[in-house]
């Protein structure tokens, strides 16, 4: 069931064409509230967003998400539904998002941080934090 009013800004096959490489589409209980920590944690761009759809960039990186209800007659309806943390051992990883920054923008916004920003053996400067959806995010950096 759609929510949306109007027309999207682009038609979904012409924008379904344009797709190229790997996509990630999350299925989110509420759009808005997905987009307030994409934007406030991870530094999200919204390219287009409405009640059922969005399309986030960040750091090279383009994504989009849905709403459950737009995915009523959906195969992963089901999955989504019933999943209490979604994407379970699926991380999510924004590379080039400064892992600090990234942690202290989802304490301030009250988002769970797993684990905090720390230089790992393989490189990396990353942290851990869950969405509101469950999803975990990885925002990390090459280590000094």
């Amino acid at each position: 069931m759609k929510l949306r009013d109007g027309e999207p800004w682009m038609a979904a096959a012409e924008y379904g064409k344009s797709l190229r490489g790997l996509g990630l589409n999350l299925l989110v209980r509420d759009v808005a509230r997905a987009i307030r920590f994409q934007r406030a944690v991870l530094g999200a761009e919204v390219v287009y967003s409405d009640p059922d759809f969005a399309v986030l960039r960040a750091c090279g990186g383009e994504w989009m998400l849905h709403a459950d209800h737009a995915y009523l007659d959906h195969p992963m309806h089901g999955i989504a539904a019933t999943a209490e943390g979604r994407g379970a051992g699926l991380e999510l990883r924004l590379h080039g998002r400064d892992p600090d920054a990234a942690t202290a923008a989802a304490r301030k916004a009250g988002y769970t941080v797993l684990a905090a920003a720390t230089d790992k053996p393989h490189g990396l400067r990353e942290a851990h934090i869950i969405d509101e959806d469950g999803y975990v995010w990885v925002p990390d950096v090459a280590s000094k």
